[in-house]
């Protein structure tokens, strides 16, 4: 239960479970991205997605359509050479019956060590889920970016990496 200020006076909204459960849902699928768990990620959504991963530091459109191409994406563009943190706060949930939609503020960071680059970035989620048999999954997702910028390790003589879980 949460109270917020709406217009003209307070609001009184009571948080359902299905709209926990679609939070616990974006976390888990950010979690199992960062720590590049990809047998739980693909589990997080549906065999039919439609994604959209724009991204200026990579140049290019990142479109997919179905879990496969997501999976295998994300699996081969975020290996162990490469260090990422995605934090997703703010979320607008909507729930209709056994199909919801979200808006979400994402931060990120990623770290190319072998490259010496960093990599931030801010932007606005926005997603569809369904419930299939009782388990809500991620049906689409797609970001418009805030911003993105990237600095270079060599500009900050003193940058260094105290601990990097992939490191070899």
């Amino acid at each position: 239960m949460f109270l917020f200020y709406r217009g003209r006076g307070w609001i009184l909204m009571l948080m359902t479970d299905d709209i926990l459960a679609i939070q616990t849902l974006k976390y888990r699928y950010l979690r199992c991205l960062d720590l590049k768990k990809w047998d739980e990620f693909a589990d997080t959504i549906c065999e039919d997605i439609q994604a959209n991963y724009g991204s200026h530091a990579g140049d290019r459109e990142l479109t997919f359509t179905g879990r496969k191409d997501v999976v295998e994406y994300m699996s081969n563009a975020m290996g162990d050479f490469l260090t990422t943190v995605h934090c997703c706060t703010h979320p607008e949930i909507e729930v209709s019956g056994d199909e919801a939609k979200g808006s979400w503020l994402l931060q990120d960071v990623v770290l190319l060590p072998e490259k010496k680059i960093e990599i931030h970035g801010a932007a606005y989620y926005h997603d569809t889920y369904r419930r299939e048999d009782g388990v809500w999954r991620i049906a689409s997702t797609a970001y418009e970016r805030i911003y993105e910028t990237l600095q270079s390790y060599e500009d900050q003589p003193s940058y260094t990496m105290l601990a990097n879980m992939w490191a070899k």
